[in-house]
């Protein structure tokens, strides 16, 4: 053993720790000298910084910039779908009646489809008749008991001029669906 005059005290021996004012309790042992080692008390921060948030939210607004106009334009996109989609209905649904109109062979004034009675006139769906054979016009808003019958997308930005018609089948002609029979939707308020 060494003498006491011999042993230098050491700073973080229990003993020396209790004379200093301020040292954390908490203690570690460190292996390689086998002598007590203060413990620094780490405090952890939650959350996020300001600047962290600002960057955030600076990205995120820059993003939307970028979506938001691509969004509108895929909506719109999706209204000229829509009507067009719509305008082959009608003429399939003309088509349809028509065929069955001729498969019936004695120029009857009305013929079921799917349940419903399809009026008709020259051998093609009349204005109630052409709605009766479309079975749902959801989303469009027929117009007209004459010829020609406008159906117009509701969510449309111009109803009026997102549409397509129906022009009713007369005795030298055959029932036609769009601008000039062409079976062209107008999309100019889509």
């Amino acid at each position: 053993m060494r003498a006491a005059a011999d042993q230098v005290e050491n700073p973080f021996s229990p003993l020396a720790l209790k004379k200093r004012p301020g040292t954390p309790t908490l203690l570690l042992i460190d292996n390689f000298t086998r002598n007590t080692v203060p413990m620094r008390s780490r405090t952890r921060n939650q959350g996020f910084t300001l600047i962290e948030l600002v960057v955030v939210i600076t990205i995120l607004g820059i993003l939307a910039a970028f979506a938001v106009p691509r969004f509108t334009s895929l909506s719109s996109s999706a209204r000229v779908a829509a009507i067009s989609s719509f305008a082959g209905s009608l003429q399939s649904a003309a088509a349809l009646a028509h065929a069955q109109y001729l498969a019936a062979g004695n120029s009857p004034t009305s013929i079921t489809m799917e349940g419903t009675t399809v009026s008709l006139a020259f051998g093609y769906p009349d204005a109630t008749g052409i709605v009766s054979a479309m079975q749902s016009t959801s989303g469009f808003t027929p117009s007209g008991t004459t010829s020609p019958v406008t159906f117009s997308l509701a969510s449309a930005t111009t109803p009026a001029n997102c549409s397509v018609t129906y022009t009713i089948a007369t005795a030298t002609a055959s029932a036609q669906v769009g601008t000039g029979g062409n079976g062209a939707p107008v999309i100019s308020g889509c």
